[in-house]
């Protein structure tokens, strides 16, 4: 598990509040990560998966040995490139004799692993394009193509359609799985709660942010009056030079 950082500034408690959990949570970004050994074919999977999330995801091109998902203790790597890369969605690529080609794929909640799941058995990689179409012939088996749309005459005003396999295409093999645990599971499924209507205040597109102030009728002949208030000031100042001004004509008549 990763240690609880307490910030000690400011600035460091609005960094920590951009990684905490929101009410709505900003896109899901994919973290790409590789093993102490992978092959050709898991090195183009994972150069194809980072280009259909470009803009959404991290690829870490250095291998990693300390990783080792379904192992006791071998997740606190995970969890930590998680929060480093703030990535919530996992892909991991590794290669061995005894699990070739072998890809985890994994989502956290709050930077904590949520759940793992490893497969691929074969692989046909040929491009990209718009249309996934995926098919589960058994509980583990599930077949996943990338189709382009192609549009073919057919004497009508409707075109034919035609779907033309790309790739990436997999044949997916569930080796292992894990669910969360339970305490994790009920709090990442919280629903979140309507935000807190703020009163007298509304909002639209074309005015914006508008708020309404309530100003209670004010009883002019209860109010006090000081003798500290600026007008009343002005008023004997103006008094005093005009009292200043009389006495010198009557000194200087002419």
């Amino acid at each position: 598990m990763v240690a609880i950082r307490v910030p000690k500034s400011m600035r460091s408690k609005r960094e920590l509040l951009k990684h905490a959990p929101k009410i709505v949570e900003n896109g899901k970004k994919m973290l790409i990560l590789h093993g102490t050994k992978t092959s050709a074919v898991l090195n183009s999977v994972l150069a194809d998966l980072f280009h259909l999330k470009r803009d959404h995801a991290v690829k870490y091109t250095k291998k990693n040995d300390s990783i080792r998902p379904f192992e006791s203790g071998g997740e606190t790597s995970l969890e930590f490139f998680s929060l480093k890369s703030d990535c919530s969605l996992l892909v991991y690529g590794s290669h061995s004799k005894k699990r070739p080609n072998n890809l985890v794929l994994g989502r956290t909640y709050d930077h904590h692993i949520y759940d793992l799941i490893k497969v691929v058995e074969n692989l046909n990689l040929v491009g990209v394009d718009r249309i996934f179409v995926c098919t589960a012939i058994s509980p583990t088996t599930v077949y996943m193509m990338h189709c382009a749309l192609r549009l073919k005459p057919s004497g009508t005003s409707i075109p034919r359609m035609e779907l033309l396999e790309v790739g990436p295409s997999m044949d997916l093999v569930v080796r292992q799985h894990r669910l969360p645990a339970q305490d994790l599971q009920k709090e990442a499924m919280k629903a979140p709660g309507h935000a807190k209507k703020t009163k007298n205040v509304t909002d639209n597109i074309i005015d914006g942010k508008r708020g309404r102030i309530y100003i209670p009728d004010q009883e002019i002949g209860k109010m006090t009056l000081t003798s500290d208030i600026k007008g009343l000031k002005r008023e004997r100042r103006d008094a005093k030079k005009n009292k200043e001004h009389s006495k010198k004509l009557k000194v200087n008549p002419e």
